[in-house]
């Protein structure tokens, strides 16, 4: 039986940090305030002109192929999971795998908002289960800083740039995506949106100046859902696999909030040392929060290692993947 296995990891976050401190110029804040309510003391910001999400994509697939050794002519699919690409089209699926020498693969990209790497790895997954795509690369990642209103407190302390790209490829050893459970709940749309941009409100002078290309949140009801869906889905995921706390080596959530990161550790019963946990210093960067956890713990991965991946996001959508890590770290 062909399963799909995670091969390798690269990642990319770019040089400039914005903290808390640069941020409380901006609005009314504080560096305790931002620190006590949601765990951020600082953030990765892509700067320059003309610099989109692709840019960190292809460097994430640049480390990911030289660490592995692969040849990107090999690549045959390549997934980007992003809400921010470099345009409305070409994909920046395109753009990356054209950028990373991956010109024999067919791409496309996938948008769940924080919750794309689950939906782009699931999908990933099952195109290497039927046996006709050995090797996918799956990028994931988005450039929230140019899509966050830094007039609003209550958001523009949440977000940052950054990608992770994984390979998938199949095995038949009892290794790689074991179980995917993915949600989604239409009703969702009006407490977490862009409200323009789109084919429903097309941009317009009073867009722009109304700051609607950037992210809109009711942080109280968001934060709700996101603390219950998360935490059920990774509970769920754990439980339909008889797995115990003691059998979870590592869980992997979306860094949103560290309230919400706790409350799903709570939940699962697991200590904080077997959560991965950096969003104090890279914030929120939606699709790209658990790839670049696995990316930073990479080292520390051994073969067989029993992980939870769980996100929320826009949609609302949301799930978790209970997979078996394929290879020891420390040998990458």
């Amino acid at each position: 039986m062909i399963n799909a296995v995670i091969t390798g990891i690269g990642g990319y976050v770019p040089e400039d940090i914005l903290t808390n401190d640069d941020i409380s110029k901006m609005v009314d804040t504080t560096d305790e305030w931002i620190l006590t309510r949601v765990g951020i003391t600082e953030r990765r910001v892509l700067k320059g002109d003309h610099l989109g999400t692709s840019v960190m994509g292809i460097q994430a697939v640049n480390q990911l192929i030289e660490k592995t050794g692969v040849d990107p002519l090999d690549v045959e699919v390549v997934i980007c999971a992003t809400t921010t690409p470099d345009y409305p089209f070409p994909t920046a699926a395109s753009i990356v795998a054209y950028n990373t020498g991956c010109v024999n693969a067919f791409t496309f990209d996938v948008q769940a908002a924080c919750a794309g790497f689950l939906y782009a790895l699931e999908t990933a997954a099952n195109y290497i289960r039927s046996g006709r795509y050995r090797k996918i690369i799956v990028v994931a990642g988005d450039k929230m800083t140019s899509i966050t209103n830094y007039t609003d407190r209550t958001t523009c302390p949440l977000f940052g740039d950054g990608c992770g790209a994984v390979l998938i490829e199949p095995t038949t050893e009892n290794l790689g995506i074991i179980d995917t459970l993915l949600k989604t709940d239409g009703s969702g749309l009006p407490h977490l949106q862009m409200k323009s941009g789109g084919s429903a409100y097309p941009a317009s002078h009073e867009s722009v100046d109304n700051h609607e290309h950037t992210v809109y949140q009711e942080g109280r009801t968001v934060f709700k859902y996101a603390v219950s869906y998360m935490a059920d889905a990774a509970a769920e995921i754990v439980e339909r696999n008889g797995l115990t706390n003691d059998d979870i080596d590592w869980v992997v959530p979306h860094q949103a909030n560290l309230r919400i990161i706790d409350a799903t550790a709570k939940r699962l019963g697991v200590p904080e040392e077997k959560v991965m946990i950096n969003i104090q210093k890279f914030g929120n960067t939606s699709a790209g929060t658990i790839p670049l956890c696995l990316w930073e713990w990479e080292s520390k991965l051994k073969k067989g290692d029993n992980l939870v991946l769980a996100a929320f996001g826009a949609g609302f959508t949301w799930g978790a993947i209970y997979l078996k890590w394929g290879y020891d770290g420390k040998k990458a």
